[in-house]
């Protein structure tokens, strides 16, 4: 019988940003690495996939429908009874926003419930992104 590598075979990342040019990217880096990526195009698509997938990990942008819609899912996700299933799943936001969350707003008492697992901006260093992830699979 022949051996498997199954140190990542069950892992499973959905990466939920509007940028196609993003997902292609960071789909590439992350299949290369041994992981399978579930792709969304929009919170609405990524919480949808959510439930049909089950990932290790989220990576999720802010700004895609709106604004915000990133802080909205990952409140849904972490806070939401309709996802309760799944507050335990690690989410690192990726955005061009250079503040995170409790640095753009500061004086919001519920910025606990926006505040995601790690927060990293675009450009990605891919080496110090990789390394998060896996950390971040291993929780």
């Amino acid at each position: 019988m022949p051996a498997t590598d199954t140190r990542l075979a069950t892992r499973t990342i959905l990466v939920i940003d509007d940028d196609a040019d993003f997902l292609t990217t960071v789909r590439s880096v992350l299949e290369r690495e041994g992981y399978a990526v579930v792709a969304a195009e929009s919170g609405a698509e990524g919480l949808h996939q959510l439930r049909a997938c089950h990932p290790d990990l989220v990576i999720l942008d802010v700004m895609m429908e709106s604004p915000t819609e990133g802080y909205s899912v990952n409140e849904a996700i972490k806070y939401s009874g309709d996802f309760g299933a799944f507050e335990q799943t690690p989410i690192i936001m990726v955005s061009s926003i250079q503040e995170s969350p409790d640095d753009r707003f500061p004086r919001a008492p519920e910025v606990d419930m926006i505040r995601p697992d790690r927060y990293l901006t675009k450009p990605l260093d891919i080496p110090q992104f990789l390394e998060i992830v896996r950390k971040a699979v291993r929780h």
